[in-house]
């Protein structure tokens, strides 16, 4: 059934009220997960006679598809919304204020949650989303590798220079002066989401805060000495692989155990645990291998950036309160405790959470970073993509040595500009 008229299936000839829930990504595998969160639906059911949850995945352009839907004032009843896209659906208004619904149920409690992760939808007294997990980018460091070079492990307050010097010492050149290091300290990834917060942490942005511009920020004298600082971890330092190694390695260097130290989210922990095998059949890194670190950092504290997910009701949902209540469900401690054994995230629940990280190390050392992390921009600005498409560009052209930090910024911010000034 295509999703603009999916909607007219919510109230079916026998009287069931059809709960439709979107989510980004293609067809179920069948895989473990989606037989956890199809249990999960039909418990609900169980516990609701009479009410259908029916999922409606939504491969390839999730945002331009449910504000099709919304035109047509067919959007599902339950949206999921991701941080990193979420700015359209809440300032178009394509999502409904849970406020009343929150204050009017004495049973929920929002204090449950952490607080700055609630904050990414919220606008003023409205709250548009309640947070099913989240993540924050973290430094993941290989202790073997560590161990075998003789360092000690990173701590909170490590420096740039430190982690500069600490790369170096974790890299393994080639038998040959041509040949690339047989491992590196730093598995550098030129994708924005992942290494804006360099800039941060050297007290620089990339964009003025109220989303205007990002000339005087993005070009800024801190911003362009944060990204030199990157390029010669790859061009002079040789710790971090190039942009034509990378793609010759073929495989993530982190987890083959080519490489000491990734930035990456609390999903990569998944991947981790099915790490590819060596020759002699065991895993090239194994979860007593990994350890976790803030970014290092400039300023005061390190900062990073924070990806959530969260739930929404459709602002056309003929089913508002059975909306909240599958809400309520979903984010509920017994729910989440069963659903976050998947390990893809850390729970927006404060007590889940809590409960992950006092059974394991690594989720514990997610903890402390979350009071820092910040919402990424584009859970304020509508169309930020077009901003970390620039900012990848810059940072692309910088790594091949095509232009200088400061003129490669310098033009993306100017690019930036322009794109705003269309709107």
């Amino acid at each position: 059934m295509p999703l603009l008229l999916a909607g007219c299936a919510s109230r079916p000839a026998d009287g069931r009220i059809v709960i439709r829930v979107a989510n980004w990504g293609g067809a179920k595998e069948g895989n473990d997960y989606d037989k956890l969160v199809e249990k999960i639906y039909r418990d609900f059911e169980r516990e609701n006679p009479g009410v259908e949850v029916r999922e409606e995945s939504v491969p390839g352009e999730y945002v331009a598809k449910m504000t099709l839907a919304f035109i047509a004032k067919a959007e599902p009843d339950i949206l999921m919304l991701d941080a990193s896209s979420s700015a359209l659906f809440i300032n178009s208004k394509m999502v409904a204020d849970l406020t009343p619904l929150i204050e009017g149920d004495k049973s929920f409690r929002l204090s449950d949650y952490y607080p700055n992760v609630v904050d990414i939808d919220r606008r003023g007294k409205a709250l548009y989303a309640i947070p099913q997990d989240f993540t924050p980018m973290v430094v993941y460091y290989n202790k073997r590798l560590f161990d075998n070079a003789h360092l000690p492990y990173p701590t909170s307050d490590w420096s740039f220079q430190q982690f500069r010097e600490i790369a170096k010492k974790l890299t393994i050149a080639g038998d040959k002066p041509d040949d690339p290091p047989k491992q590196y300290g730093f598995a550098f990834t030129n994708w924005p989401a992942g290494w804006v917060m360099w800039l941060w942490n050297n007290g620089a942005d990339h964009i003025a805060p109220d989303g205007s511009r990002a000339t005087g920020y993005l070009d800024s004298p801190k911003a362009v000495e944060a990204v030199a600082y990157l390029r010669d971890l790859v061009a002079i330092d040789k710790s971090a692989p190039s942009i034509s190694q990378t793609a010759a390695l073929g495989v993530d260097p982190f987890a083959n155990g080519q490489a000491a130290m990734a930035i990456s989210g609390h999903w990569s922990l998944v991947g981790y645990k099915a790490a590819p095998k060596g020759p002699d059949g065991k895993p090239k890194i194994t979860w007593d291998d990994l350890g976790v670190a803030p970014l290092p950092h400039q300023i005061a504290q390190s900062q990073t950036v924070m990806y959530e997910s969260g739930y929404a009701i459709g602002a056309h949902s003929t089913h508002k309160e059975m909306a909240w209540k599958f809400i309520k469900y979903m984010t509920s401690h017994r729910v989440q405790s069963v659903y976050q054994s998947s390990g893809i995230a850390v729970c927006g629940r404060k007590d889940v959470a809590e409960e992950r990280a006092r059974s394991s190390k690594l989720e514990a050392a997610f903890i402390p970073i979350v009071p820092s992390a910040r919402a990424p921009y584009g859970s304020r600005i509508e169309g930020y993509e077009s901003v970390e498409d620039q900012m990848q560009k810059a940072m692309d052209s910088v790594l091949r040595g095509a232009k200088s930090p400061q003129a490669a910024l310098t033009d993306a911010a100017q690019r930036i500009d322009r794109e705003f000034a269309k709107r």
